[in-house]
């Protein structure tokens, strides 16, 4: 017998060891992060200049929602101010008073309610033992029915009050600047008056406008050399168009907008500004420029390879290129890659054709003092 239990308990333990390997959880396949850059900029061409203007890449327009007299203006133009901050206070004393008004309200209905469901508890119980009509039960269930809704519109009506209550605050929907005060405290306002006008901090935009006969030439993404007549002579901005406008405007020009992520301190919104771009040259081969740093050997002198990223299967792919000479790192590529495309800008030579990567945050240029890059 004491043979048979041993048996029995080396059975059971490679048992568990079997189950413990079945169990074994499969491999987690590592995504390698590459730094992206997007080809977007053109190694020679035509520099085209426009004239623009700085504006904050997100303003509005801040009013109240509800109707009130102002008591207090707690911020003045100019003033810097953080999201969720009370800019402005209309006189409460009326939205409090709904308020308490709709408490009491539903306060009676349910108090209404209630009465309404004893009383179709007990001619239930008398229709159950024959003592009353049907149509007497049917009138009850009414009523209980009818002081059901009217708890369900009190309510409403205590939440619009508490609503209007809360938007007699007028609040800043994001870090800013008040760019301008349209009315002082004391001031009888409707809904939708203009109180404050506010720019998001930080971002900040070029907007021109580009002719007709340039626009083809015009890609997303596409560098900006931005200098300011105030500014002192060499001090330029780097810049990317962000937004392109589907039509024309005046004198058949369309709107461009030029994003600054990161824009220095003296730049400021409504400033007069230049804009710069390197176009391709009509006819010419197309060469852009690509850092070294994302290119690998080839077999043959002028050729090299780079991954390219895909997005929609989140892999590289390795491609082909043919590079003619180089500037400041970046070499200047006529084939084999086009603008928009994503390439690994480092660490190459541990990436394989089709690998899953996912790109780290892509390559910006902004810098305040710089060389332009349309020279």
């Amino acid at each position: 017998m004491t043979g048979y239990r041993i048996l029995a308990v080396l059975t059971m333990v490679m048992l568990a060891l079997s189950a413990c390997k079945e169990e074994q959880a499969a491999p987690v396949e590592r995504v390698r992060a590459i730094k992206a850059f997007t080809v977007t900029e053109v190694a020679s061409g035509q520099t085209r200049k426009f004239s623009g203007q700085v504006y904050a890449t997100d303003s509005s327009t801040l009013a109240f929602q509800v109707d009130g007299n102002i008591k207090e203006m707690r911020v003045n133009q100019g003033d810097r101010v953080k999201k969720g901050q009370v800019l402005a206070v209309l006189d409460k004393q009326s939205y409090q008073l709904d308020v308490q008004s709709a408490q009491a309200d539903l306060q009676k209905a349910r108090a209404e309610q209630e009465q309404a469901s004893l009383e179709f508890k007990r001619q239930e119980t008398l229709f159950k033992k024959g003592w009353v009509a049907e149509a007497r039960l049917d009138r009850v269930r009414q009523s209980r029915d009818s002081a059901a809704s009217q708890v369900e519109y009190a309510t409403s009506k205590l939440n619009l009050a508490k609503r209007d209550l809360n938007l007699s605050n007028l609040v800043a929907p994001y870090d800013g600047v008040i760019s301008r005060k349209y009315v002082d405290a004391f001031v009888e306002v409707k809904t939708g008056q203009k109180v404050y006008e506010i720019e998001a901090s930080g971002a900040l935009e070029i907007r021109f406008d580009i002719p007709e006969t340039t626009i083809a030439r015009v890609t997303l993404g596409m560098p900006v050399t931005v200098t300011f007549p105030t500014a002192p002579a060499g001090s330029v901005l780097r810049a990317r168009i962000t937004e392109i406008g589907s039509s024309a405007g005046r004198a058949n020009a369309f709107p461009v907008k030029a994003g600054l992520d990161d824009p220095p301190a003296q730049v400021r919104s409504g400033m007069t500004a230049q804009a710069t771009i390197l176009l391709k040259q009509d006819g010419a081969d197309s060469a852009y420029l690509v850092p070294l740093a994302a290119i690998s050997a080839a077999d043959k002198p002028g050729q090299g390879h780079v991954f390219i990223y895909d997005a929609t299967t989140q892999t590289v792919n390795r491609v082909l290129v043919k590079a003619r000479g180089a500037t400041d790192n970046l070499a200047h590529i006529y084939e084999g890659v086009k603008a928009g495309d994503i390439v690994a800008a480092a660490g190459v030579s541990f990436l394989i054709d089709g690998q899953k990567v996912k790109p780290m945050a892509q390559q910006t240029s902004n810098v305040l003092n710089a060389p332009a890059a349309a020279q």
